[in-house]
């Protein structure tokens, strides 16, 4: 789950690039049997013909393998173009929206669940978008593992878990060591763009974004909606019913000179 050192000349300082980085799933400070942080919840789910069907028949050109190696961008995608991370992206709905409106930007999704895999593979076939790949696999390893430092344009996290009792709060995605991690990955002016429907969670958003020092919020607490997110169908329904949504938009301040 680490990204490979780079090379140096033997006896020279370590660079902070060639060091190693911590294991994701290390514990931290003071817990010695942490619940590892992943980005995903294991889902029932039964996958429908239509899904499987492209599972078949788009999988082996949009699918994109995980390995411990570093993903050459352009070339998966078969151009170079800024590159926006997605973690959890559910049945697709809001991704391939955003990919429709945005023909210029790739998306990189990473998603565990097999009906959504196959649900965005069918949307990409009907809607022909082509700036879609998928990794069927743990986003904090693909960041880990697959992307290198200041690689992104941006990163999508929309609707995490939000693990409402206080016990489990420590499972919660957004953490202090993972957007430490998401900021390496983003290049200078890149976003991070958060949102959810649980409202506690949101107040720890904002205050575990606030305290990355390399990040800087675009709003005075919480962003309005950027226009490429939709609303999906669970939104408006959450809406109707007076629920909230909180979206929180912070971008990777220029490294000193």
């Amino acid at each position: 789950m680490n990204r490979p050192a780079s090379d140096s000349s033997p006896g020279s300082p370590a660079s902070p690039d060639s060091v190693r980085e911590p294991r994701p799933d290390a514990a931290p400070p003071g817990v010695d049997h942490p619940q590892r942080v992943r980005s995903f919840v294991r889902r029932a789910g039964r996958t429908t013909t239509g899904q499987t069907r492209a599972l078949e028949n788009l999988g082996p050109r949009y699918l994109v393998p995980y390995r411990e190696a570093p993903l050459d961008l352009a070339a998966t995608f078969g151009r170079a173009a800024p590159t926006v991370l997605e973690i959890g992206f559910g049945m697709g709905e809001a991704t391939a929206h955003i990919a429709a409106l945005r023909p210029g930007d790739n998306f990189l999704c990473c998603e565990v669940h097999e009906p959504g895999v196959g649900a965005l593979l069918k949307r990409i076939g009907e809607q022909g978008l082509d700036n879609i790949r998928i990794v069927a696999h743990d986003a904090v390893e693909v960041l880990a593992n697959m992307l290198e430092p200041g690689t992104l344009a941006g990163v999508h996290i929309f609707f995490p878990d939000p693990w409402h009792k206080k016990r489990h709060h420590k499972r919660r995605l957004i953490q202090p060591e993972l957007v430490s991690r998401l900021v390496t990955r983003l290049a200078p002016g890149g976003y991070l763009h958060c949102a959810t429907d649980w409202e506690p969670y949101a107040q720890q958003m904002l205050a575990v974004l606030g305290a990355e020092p390399r990040l800087a919020n675009t709003a005075d607490g919480f962003a309005p909606r950027p226009d490429y997110r939709p609303l999906t169908k669970f939104e408006n329904r959450g809406l109707r019913l007076g629920h909230g949504v909180w979206d929180l938009v912070f971008r990777r301040r220029a490294d000193p000179a």
